[in-house]
């Protein structure tokens, strides 16, 4: 590709897009060793022979997983570390922290904790850091996944702008077609196999390979998700955290939370009752996951209190809470605590669990005799998505607490996971998930409760309202 162009690399989950991202950044098979056939260059340089500051001097790149690549402990610092390890002076890099933050939607978090920041300020703290050097070459793993809408298109419009300076050169793997095709010079399309299913200019790829490109499970533009639920208006006076005709299955009552400052929740009401899609929209660090958190027990509310089947949370046992509830962490490996893919989603079960645990991984496309004996750690962003969306399910819990459920899926995954939402609320269990995917939103959601400044402020209306 020319300098200045944008690369979208698009295809299934698992089918080597992060590969490529890393290899372009010279840590494939350097860094994550392989079998390695072919060359590749990247300005001019080969990136299995070049001494790894070398690429890095012309390289950014933005993990599929954000968190990962975050290594102090404030913002601005983490900002100015790359900067200060290519030996910018201190004058430039006071001017080009704020600078780069302010660009992400960050300007005013600068001396916030890291640790702190929520999954989508993550993502943008990432991009800071690698648009900060001003690299000649950009790779973009995933980088809107976990952005609100708002986010997503500011950054948009910000890759826009490059691309119209042709200021870097951009290679983009993203699910959000919607976003990343107008900014594409050309794409890139892989299939579940890992080989090119074609490349060009995105209408000619379009017009050549849009059956094989569906086939694949790759998303393409303007391409719905499924048939979407109508959403009743609630009647008037109904108050913003109010349950549906089923029997509660967890409630909140007047909670507040706080890490190690203000209150990140505020005086929350809210109840989720059985046979419910709720889902839970808002912007990036408005209190979602934390809200999330104090359903299912991992965090007890400073004042307020959370009842879960009558139970409080926070203080059942793990088997015990593992009976009504199970929370689907934003990064799926927070939750993996073995080393095989098999042990990870039948632990603890018993022989007809198991058989079950089986028959689902086949639904999700991880089966069992391909996956089995593979680490969960070296799955794709997508795969181990699914997995840990798997360990939720297999208990077959009354409640099920999902963050940015579908995360890095392909089309395929993303429906086989609303068919089986929708069994299980069918079932009666009560599904409440946090998102900014409006694919899923539309899908799936009987209601919707936009949460800011950790208050809920809306019910029922989308994502833009």
């Amino acid at each position: 590709m020319e300098a200045g162009e944008c690369l979208l690399v698009i295809g299934p989950s698992g089918c080597g897009k992060s590969t490529l991202a890393l290899a372009l950044a010279g840590l494939v098979p350097r860094e994550l060793p392989g079998e390695w056939r072919g060359q590749l260059l990247v300005d001019g340089l080969d990136p299995t022979t070049t001494a790894g500051s070398e690429i890095a001097a012309r390289v950014g790149l933005v993990f599929q997983d954000p968190g990962s690549q975050l290594v102090m402990e404030r913002v601005e610092d983490d900002v100015a570390f790359g900067l200060e390890s290519r030996a910018w002076s201190r004058e430039s890099m006071l001017a080009r922290v704020p600078e780069s933050l302010d660009e992400v939607g960050l300007a005013g978090l600068e001396r916030r904790r890291t640790s702190r920041l929520s999954g989508g300020q993550q993502q943008r703290l990432a991009l800071a850091g690698a648009l900060a050097p001003r690299p000649g070459i950009l790779v973009l793993d995933e980088p809107t996944a976990n952005l609100d809408p708002p986010a997503a298109r500011a950054f948009a419009a910000r890759m826009t702008a490059l691309r119209a300076a042709r200021a870097v050169t951009m290679v983009l793997v993203e699910h959000r077609v919607d976003i990343a095709w107008p900014l594409a010079d050309r794409v890139l399309a892989l299939g579940p196999d890992g080989r090119p299913i074609d490349f060009g200019a995105p209408a000619a790829v379009l017009a050549r390979s849009r059956d094989r490109l569906l086939a694949a499970g790759a998303w393409l533009p303007d391409e719905p998700a499924g048939l979407s639920r109508r959403r009743a208006a609630p009647p008037p006076g109904t108050p913003d955290g109010a349950a549906g005709p089923g029997p509660i299955v967890v409630a909140a009552r007047a909670v507040r939370y706080a890490y190690d400052g203000p209150d990140v929740i505020q005086g929350v009401d809210l109840a989720v009752a059985a046979g419910e899609r709720t889902v839970i929209v808002g912007t990036n660090g408005s209190g979602k996951s934390t809200l999330g958190r104090l359903l299912v027990g991992l965090l007890r509310p400073s004042r307020g209190q959370v009842r879960l089947d009558g139970h409080d949370p926070s203080r059942l046992s793990p088997p015990a809470l593992a009976q009504h509830a199970a929370y689907l962490f934003q990064d799926p490996e927070q939750q993996f605590v073995t080393l095989r893919v098999a042990d990870e989603v039948t632990l603890g079960l018993d022989q007809t669990a198991r058989r079950n645990a089986e028959a689902l991984m086949d639904r999700i496309d991880l089966p069992l005799a391909l996956f089995g004996d593979r680490s969960p750690y070296t799955l794709s962003g997508g795969e181990q998505r699914r997995l840990s969306l798997a360990t939720a399910l297999v208990r077959h819990p009354r409640l099920l607490v999902l963050d940015e459920p579908t995360f890095g899926q392909d089309r395929r995954g993303h429906e086989a996971l609303l068919q089986i939402l929708a069994e299980r609320v069918d079932d009666g269990a009560a599904v409440l998930a946090a998102t900014h995917d409006e694919r899923f939103i539309d899908a799936f959601a009987t209601r919707i409760l936009r949460v800011e400044e950790g208050r809920i402020v809306a019910v029922g209306g989308g994502l833009t309202a």
